[in-house]
């Protein structure tokens, strides 16, 4: 069996019970434990599960299809994304990147890439990261050319996001030169969305703080539009995508002055 059938494999027993244990999946799929540890990451950081302590719980992400879509065509458009939003950053820049896992791969690509190699001892960091995401900031901190600025607030287990107004009190004394921003919908007449108002609002916050909004997100979210507005239509500048946004969208968009990227 194939990683890719693997994990849709997951997800479909996962969707059958509710829950799934690392042993109880790793019997059902003939493969070990520490395979089906690191395939749970993997779903996790997709928000397709929650991880518990030896095993995953369904979200709602879980029952999205097709899975094979979203896990495997979305997950290769959100690294492309990435890399394009990667090379808009200048060193020394203070970047801003809520949760999700499109700011995360962002947030893996910054780290990674030379531009911001550590300079000499001595030197100011190369890059600076203001987040609300926790798994983002947690990735990061071991990269000791970066600094990184964590909001406070009360974390939600779902997109390890904090929020709240602790959150907002650190967002208000920061100045953001770029900010980039996952969403949950995108609706071309009305603009980006949040599932949760608190995410929401967060999310509106790190992009007020920002000379520069980018809205990070692959093409599916076109395709709804949730209940919380981030930012209308007309507070948008740049939409990075892949190639599957309809040109209808993309129409509507341009006319409206936003900018879109294809990666």
């Amino acid at each position: 069996m194939s990683r890719q059938s693997r994990l849709n494999a997951i997800l479909e027993l996962l969707v059958r019970q509710g829950s799934l244990e690392v042993d109880e999946a790793a019997l059902s799929l003939h493969v070990s434990s520490a395979t089906i540890r690191r395939d749970f990451d993997t779903l996790a950081e997709q928000q397709l599960l929650n991880r518990t302590h030896g095993g995953a719980v369904a979200t709602g992400g879980s029952f999205k299809l097709p899975l094979t879509y979203r896990i495997a065509r979305q997950e290769d458009a959100k690294k492309r994304i990435a890399i394009v939003a990667a090379q808009m950053v200048q060193r020394h820049q203070v970047v801003g990147l809520n949760g999700g896992t499109t700011t995360t791969e962002i947030a893996r690509v910054l780290a990674k890439s030379p531009t911001f190699a550590p300079g000499s001892a001595g030197d100011p960091p190369s890059l600076t990261i203001v987040t609300n995401a926790l798994n983002i900031a947690t990735e990061l901190t071991v990269r000791h050319h970066i600094k990184i600025v964590v909001t406070g607030g009360v974390a939600r287990p779902q997109s390890y996001e904090l929020t709240g107004p602790y959150a907002e009190q650190v967002l208000n004394d920061v100045a953001i030169d770029i900010a980039f921003v996952g969403v949950e919908g995108l609706d071309p007449n009305v603009g980006a969305t949040a599932r949760h108002e608190d995410e929401a609002r967060v999310n509106q916050q790190i992009a007020a703080r920002a000379a520069r909004v980018i809205i990070v997100t692959d093409s599916s979210k076109f395709e709804r539009s949730a209940f919380a507005m981030i930012r209308t239509r007309d507070q948008i500048d740049t939409i990075i995508t892949d190639e599957g946004i309809s040109e209808k969208a993309t129409t509507i968009l341009e006319s409206a002055g936003v900018k879109i990227v294809i990666a």
